[in-house]
């Protein structure tokens, strides 16, 4: 069955870093009302900022007018945490990658949203089954997740829990919809659809260079120019964030039983290293001067 979508016109967004900001830029530009929620008000209001810094940028290249950005950040209200999400008809969760993080704040969410509000989370890997488990209503839980970034990509993957009901996907559906994005229903199974394929090819990547079968620059190269890809893997892994990738891959080694899915040593290195990517400024890359990194070299 398809499923009738419910009207949805205010939306609450937990976590206001890069894709929280995000999704909370692209709603508001569709015309839902957004509540952006973080740790407190502060971080949220900090979110809010960055998300005005981008569109004034946008503005200076002539791809957005100052009548849209008005309309867009008038739209985001910065609240106080979990509590100040009560009155919103769907939450999209988009904190980091940590089932445990996760699981604890469904539980708060389930308590201090509206009982008839959608509770969906933006997790890359994680089971939308477990997730939607810790709450009292299973039946309202979905996974969207959203590409990064977030106001550029095109797609949202759509994932029910086989407790989610009709309804609630094609509100979910619907919603996603309205921002814009194309949706596309998978499974849920560990990494979903995109990142089943993705992280796999990033890992290899990793491990092509561990093995000292490649410099970082050569496999990017090789696979733009052999593949037609726009961005090498190694580039792509900082891009989304080293540690990020480290998680996708534990989830898909640890719920698929299968060694095909192991994380290259190199990748659990640079993560236990500090090395993430662009976020803190070095991974496959040195970002020190960001218009123009610099690949990294290893000894062995």
């Amino acid at each position: 069955m398809a499923g009738t979508a419910k009207p949805i016109q205010k939306i609450g967004i937990l976590g206001s870093g890069q894709m929280g900001g995000g999704i909370a830029q692209v709603a508001a530009q569709a015309g839902f009302t957004v509540l952006l929620a973080d740790r407190d008000l502060a971080t949220a209001e900090s979110g809010k900022a960055k998300i005005a810094a981008q569109l004034k940028k946008l503005v200076e290249k002539g791809k957005m007018t100052d009548d849209v950005v008005k309309a867009t950040l008038d739209a985001i209200r910065p609240v106080n945490g979990i509590a100040e999400l009560k009155d919103a008809e769907m939450v999209i969760e988009a904190v980091t990658e940590n089932p445990a993080l996760k699981f604890q704040l469904f539980k708060q969410l389930d308590e201090a949203c509206n009982p008839t509000a959608i509770l969906a989370t933006n997790t890359s890997s994680i089971s939308i089954t477990l997730i939607a488990a810790q709450t009292k209503r299973p039946g309202l839980v979905a996974g969207m997740h959203f590409m990064n970034p977030v106001p550029v990509m095109k797609l949202v993957e759509g994932i029910r829990a086989i407790q989610t009901t009709d309804d609630t996907f094609a509100t979910v559906r619907a919603a996603s919809e309205k921002m814009g994005k194309t949706f596309v229903a998978v499974k849920d199974i560990p990494g979903f659809a995109v990142n089943r394929i993705l992280m796999p090819m990033i890992n290899e990547a990793v491990q092509v260079v561990y093995e000292g079968i490649a410099t970082v620059e050569d496999v990017d190269t090789s696979m733009k120019l052999g593949t037609n890809q726009p961005m090498g893997p190694l580039t792509l892994a900082d891009f989304i964030g080293l540690d990020t990738c480290l998680a996708i891959m534990e989830v898909l080694y640890t719920g698929l039983s299968d060694s095909k899915y192991r994380p290259s040593p190199l990748l659990k290195q640079m993560v236990s290293a500090g090395w993430y990517g662009r976020k803190n400024k070095k991974g496959f890359y040195d970002y020190a001067n960001p218009e123009n990194p610099t690949p990294m070299r290893w000894n062995g």
